[in-house]
């Protein structure tokens, strides 16, 4: 994984880990349910941003890797990589 891409990720779950905690002390100062589930949305929305980050590394390297490849084993292992992530 690239460093800068490594960087990013790293501290969008820094401070994602601390929205997390957030909501727990939202929850236990059993604040108004609405804020809450906001506050959810916000986490899942930069979790996914961090998600897209690292698959669109992937694609850029590893996958553009072995697609360049002329290793049949290794562009179909790949594909069934993202055809499993895209399954879930």
């Amino acid at each position: 994984m690239e460093a800068s891409v490594n960087k990013k990720a790293t501290a969008a779950l820094k401070r994602i880990e601390g929205q997390v905690r957030g909501v727990s002390k939202m929850i236990e100062d059993d604040r108004y349910c609405i804020d809450i589930v906001t506050q959810i949305e916000a986490v899942r929305a930069a979790l996914a941003r961090v998600e897209a980050d690292l698959l669109r590394q992937h694609l850029h390297h590893c996958v553009h890797r072995a697609m360049a490849s002329k290793d049949g084993a290794a562009q179909e292992r790949v594909i069934e990589e993202l055809v499993g992530v895209f399954k879930r």
